[in-house]
């Protein structure tokens, strides 16, 4: 059995990004670990959201361990920074950010992580971080630095694939969905073309679980959110399908189903 390491930012973007990949290793017995590099205690939370002197960072944590439950994760780590905020905020200037954190430093950190699980397989992310945000773009480089430094033989950015994105958006009214303004602008820039992509993993058998796991960060993600609020069809036609690109490798002709070693 195999070991794949999932880093990631904040706490949902797991089940966002990558948690129907996750379930499905882990339910095929392949062991799962999850780091992520700050606890997301800049995110918004509704007002009366958060029990009298809870922290969101505390929230959050709490909702991880659901989330971690539900895809099947058998270890999960925090590298130890603070949330940046979003692009352009004075947060991105706190020393103690993972934004202003040494990429060295941070990567020898991960990378400690991998070698101690003979990791088999790395996810990070693309190199916009999918769309921009500081701790997206540092988890891009930190992740392929740690990559390298660990020598882990199968390394993956995961990304979205905006072709696939564009042409759902021509279907919208197929699906009832009404598009919140300035969604089409944004997909505009969001992932890569899809002639980028390397690998493409169906994970429509497990859209319970990543979407069980969504639901679990609550602070973040309520069930009248564009994300949750998806008809079955949309919400399988969107989130049906996630895709990586594989670092240094250009891509095959005919695009992997997997992230893991062909036998």
């Amino acid at each position: 059995m195999a070991t794949a390491v999932f880093f990631h930012a904040h706490p949902d973007d797991e089940a966002i990004q990558t948690g129907g990949t996750m379930a499905l290793l882990a339910d095929a017995g392949h062991r799962v670990v999850l780091v992520t590099a700050t606890r997301g205690e800049l995110g918004e939370v509704p007002d009366g959201m958060l029990a009298p002197d809870e922290s969101l960072a505390e929230r959050r944590a709490v909702e991880l361990a659901a989330a971690c439950e539900e895809l099947g994760v058998s270890r999960h780590e925090y590298l130890g920074y603070r949330d940046s905020g979003m692009a352009g905020e004075p947060t991105n200037e706190d020393p103690d950010s993972f934004w202003r954190a040494d990429v060295d430093e941070a990567a020898a950190r991960l990378a400690a992580i991998l070698d101690e699980e003979g990791a088999d397989v790395l996810v990070t992310y693309d190199e916009n971080g999918g769309y921009g945000h500081p701790d997206h773009i540092q988890v891009h480089r930190v992740g392929v630095a740690a990559g390298d430094r660990s020598g882990t033989a199968r390394v993956f950015m995961t990304t979205v694939n905006r072709d696939h994105l564009l042409s759902l958006v021509e279907r919208a009214d197929e699906f009832g969905l009404e598009m919140p303004e300035g969604q089409r602008e944004f997909l505009d820039t969001l992932g890569v073309r899809g002639e980028r992509i390397t690998a493409a993993v169906d994970v429509s058998a497990y859209l319970g679980p990543k979407r069980r796991a969504m639901q679990a960060h609550a602070s973040q993600i309520d069930d009248t959110s564009f994300f949750l609020s998806m008809p079955p069809e949309a919400f399988a036609a969107v989130w049906g399908t996630e895709w990586y690109i594989r670092v240094g490798t250009p891509p095959p002709p005919h695009v992997e189903s997997t992230l893991l070693a062909s036998s």
